[in-house]
């Protein structure tokens, strides 16, 4: 609650106390009149659980309100207290439906008392003297003059605290009931009237008058209420109808989701401290959700760029205030929402967009909106750029002060910013996840056909005229050819990726400066660094970059280049305080090979707009020949690889068992070592297959695989030789040693078999051979382990079948 509806409530509550204090030694419940006070009383009591909720407000009218009156009139002002007290006490408790805070009930308290005391006063004053006791004005004027203290002071708190103007709360909460007050305060007359004439026993008879009136009122209420709810309905339906359109933004751009809700926060405290009517505070509210919608007829390359936008791109952005008022034209908001669209990018001084509007001729709700936008993108993570600390973002928008924006805007927000983006935080609601990644697998192709695939180059941008030396231009040239023809031919005598990148890291140093030089290759749908040299080599080098995300994310995903981007916006950077580049641009090519884009080449500078469109189409002139290059590598690393790896398994395959055999009895012999062979044969892998099927069989065999690789350390080789056999070496090891690990490698097989739908009884044969003890033959040494596999595989299935033999001994023998 704020310092200042803190401060009116005291005060409200200590008025209410003195008033209280001061009178009650007044009271005497030993005069004539106690009698009928007493009488009054208990039907104050008693009315005051007739009560009405009114809508808009959390506030409750009752029955007691014509007793207090007569209590007013008939009484002195101690047994006028007196009876509001608990009529007020009794309307709060008796069945509320939120219950109420004890603040709430004793500045309700408060706030009759210090109504029936000023009513009093107006009854009994100077006025009674005038008119009489029994003349109708009198009792109208201490009932209007009861409603309208009670219902200011309320009205007074909920502005307060809302931060509204009170006479709007009160005109718009309130005064629509002075009706029924003013129909009490006749009923109330007319048993002041019979009170007077020494009939207040008759005055009873009227009250089945008061139940007809509270019935009457109460339908009328319920009336209201019910088109008070339709209205909420519609306007609920109005407001996610917004949110919808404020989902579509989000679908073409998916920075904007916090970026909307905080604005909207923002921007609706702003209104309400300038006093804004409410209608513009709906409309403002509206545009903040809605005033990046023309963004939809954006493309989305240039909206997800991560760097600076050409001229040409940036007339493109330029439309979409301009194509978003268009879009809610339709809508036919029933309050300002498209003006405040239109120009949320005109500027204070008139140098925005789309209609140069300056000063106030731009919308209030626009002023508003294009200075919290400002602070809020500036203070957020873009494609192009990491986030601002708060702080730095507001001395930018306050710099903008009579420039950008309004002064008086900037003023509010500078004093209010902590406060506003606290609440912004805390009014975070959950994030709609949209299924933008999900595979639709029906639709074979469109009605249409499909096109026929084209491979997709970026154009090469044409050189800037120069009015330098020919000579030296001819030379430049010269020696740029030479440097291509130089790469090329490197390019094309290289066969391994590495050699082929590291050629293309020496000879791009000579043809276009930079500090530090990366090659992305794409993985499924991320972009690995294969080769990195230069500054900031480790950050680079640690990068696992999403299609789409970052800078290089944008161009392979766009195929695209990107001139002059930040470095800092690969999604590796973003979000993490502990990496840090002191490199602040980029010059980034997609790599494209026959079936899409490979890769990504970016080159990296210190400087700020270091590289020139000079080295751009030098880039763009290479990247093919680079793409070929790698291109043709990657086709060389999976023919090694397919020959020396089991396809199943991605364990070395026997190829290169037997290779790496020779090569290690090899070493072993030349430094006097021992090694170990180790043949791993599967029992109970032909049941998994007849049970499970062939591509259980193969889970099983993966499973095993993995656990293997798992279980082996780095100087340790494993193999599939195939089939259900696998062959580790173990170099160093004792024989004991390699008896000792026997165990381990049971439970890594029986893990694997319990991986089944059904758990296997899955189990291992192993066979060892150790050289020297076994010989320095290699084909000896494998000839050896297996045999003693299959040894200890028959000795496993004898040892079996005499245990059953046994048994069936002992149950004939039972």
């Amino acid at each position: 609650m704020r310092v200042a509806a803190r401060g009116y409530i005291t005060l409200v509550l200590t008025a209410a106390a003195y008033v209280l204090i001061t009178q009650a030694p007044l009271f005497d419940s030993l005069r004539p009149e106690s009698i009928q006070f007493w009488v009054y009383f208990a039907v104050t009591v008693l009315t005051s659980g007739l009560k009405l909720r009114l809508p808009l407000v959390m506030a409750t009218i009752s029955v007691n309100f014509l007793f207090i009156l007569v209590g007013i009139a008939q009484f002195g002002l101690p047994e006028a207290l007196l009876i509001g007290f608990a009529g007020t006490l009794v309307q709060c408790l008796w069945k509320p439906r939120v219950r109420p805070k004890p603040v709430q009930v004793a500045f309700s308290v408060a706030s009759i008392c210090l109504a029936i005391m000023a009513a009093h006063r107006v009854f009994h004053g100077p006025l009674n003297r005038i008119l009489g006791d029994l003349h109708p004005l009198l009792l109208g004027s201490a009932a209007f003059t009861y409603f309208l203290v009670n219902t200011m002071l309320v009205a007074g708190v909920i502005a307060l605290t809302e931060r509204k103007s009170i006479w709007k709360t009160w005109y718009g909460s309130y005064y629509w009931v002075l009706p029924y007050h003013l129909a009490g305060a006749s009923v109330a007359w007319l048993i002041v009237v019979l009170s007077q004439l020494n009939k207040w026993h008759a005055a009873l008879v009227l009250f089945p008058l008061v139940l007809f009136v509270y019935r009457t009122y109460r339908l009328y209420l319920e009336r209201l209420e019910g088109e008070r709810l339709h209205v909420e309905e519609m306007a609920g339906l109005h407001l996610r109808t917004i949110e919808a359109l404020a989902l579509a933004i989000e679908a073409k751009d998916a920075t904007t989701h916090d970026h909307l809700q905080r604005v909207g926060v923002y921007a609706l405290e702003i209104g309400k401290e300038l006093g804004l009517a409410d209608s513009d505070i709906k409309a403002l509210q509206a545009a903040a959700l809605l005033h990046d919608i023309g963004k939809l007829a954006v493309p989305e390359h240039i909206i997800s760029k991560p760097g600076k936008l050409t001229p040409e791109e940036f007339e493109k952005m330029k439309i979409h205030p301009v194509v978003g008022a268009e879009i809610l034209e339709q809508v036919q908001f029933p309050y300002p929402v498209v003006p405040i669209v239109r120009s949320h990018h005109e500027k204070w001084d008139g140098s925005g967009y789309p209609a140069g509007l300056a000063g106030e001729q731009i919308p209030i709700g626009a002023r508003i909106l294009s200075a919290v936008d400002c602070l809020d993108a500036l203070a957020s993570d873009r494609q192009y750029r990491r986030a601002l600390p708060l702080d730095k973002a507001m001395e930018i928008v306050r710099s903008e002060s009579g420039k950008a924006f309004d002064p008086v805007i900037v003023d509010i927000l500078g004093r209010r910013y902590v406060e506003l983006e606290k609440m912004a935080q805390g009014k975070g609601g959950e994030k709609i996840k949209l299924s933008m990644d999900v595979k639709v697998e029906r639709g074979l192709a469109p009605a249409t056909g499909f096109a026929e695939s084209t491979d997709v180059a970026p154009a090469i941008i044409p050189t800037a005229g120069s009015d330098s030396d020919p000579l030296a231009s001819i030379a430049a040239a010269t020696q740029e050819a030479q440097m291509l023809y130089e790469l090329t031919q490197d390019l094309s005598n290289a066969l391994s990726l590495p050699e082929a990148l590291s050629f293309v890291g020496v000879r791009m140093k000579r043809l276009i400066p930079h500090e530090s030089i990366a090659v992305y290759i794409r993985r499924e749908d991320k972009l690995i660094p294969e080769y990195v040299s230069g500054e900031n080599l480790r950050l680079f080098t640690s990068l696992e970059i999403p299609m789409g995300q970052g800078l290089s994310g944008w161009v392979a995903e766009n195929n695209k280049p990107i001139l002059n981007g930040n470095p800092t916006v690969e999604a590796g950077y973003l979000n993490d305080p502990q990496r840090f580049s002191t490199l602040n641009s980029a010059l980034a090519v997609p790599l494209n090979g026959a079936n899409g884009v490979l890769g990504v080449l970016a080159l990296y500078r210190t400087e700020r707009d270091a590289f020139t469109r000079e080295n751009l189409r030098i880039l763009l002139a290479i990247s093919s020949k680079v793409a070929q290059a790698i291109d043709n590598a990657l086709h060389h690393r999976l023919l090694e690889t397919s020959i020396t790896t089991d396809y199943l398994t991605n364990l070395p395959n026997a190829r290169s068992l037997f290779l790496t055999l020779d090569a290690e009895v090899a070493r072993a012999r030349r430094k006097n070592a021992r090694l170990s062979v180790v043949v791993l044969d599967l029992d109970g892998f032909k049941e998994v297959n007849d049970q499970f099927g062939h591509l259980e069989g193969n889970k099983v065999l993966r499973t095993v695989a993995h656990g293997l690789r798992e279980y082996c350390g780095p100087t340790e080789y494993v193999a599939r030789m195939g089939g259900d056999e696998f062959v580790i070496l173990i170099p160093g090891a004792e024989a004991a040693d390699a008896e000792a690990r026997i165990e381990a490698l049971h439970g890594i097989v029986w893990k694997a078999g319990e991986s089944t739908p059904e758990p296997s009884n899955l189990r291992i044969s192993v066979g060892i051979a150790n050289c020297p003890d076994d010989g320095w033959d290699p084909e000896s040494l494998l000839a050896e382990a297996d045999r003693r596999m299959y040894k200890s595989k028959r000795q496993r299935k004898e040892r079996k079948a005499g245990v059953f033999s046994m048994d069936q001994i002992q149950a004939a023998a039972s």
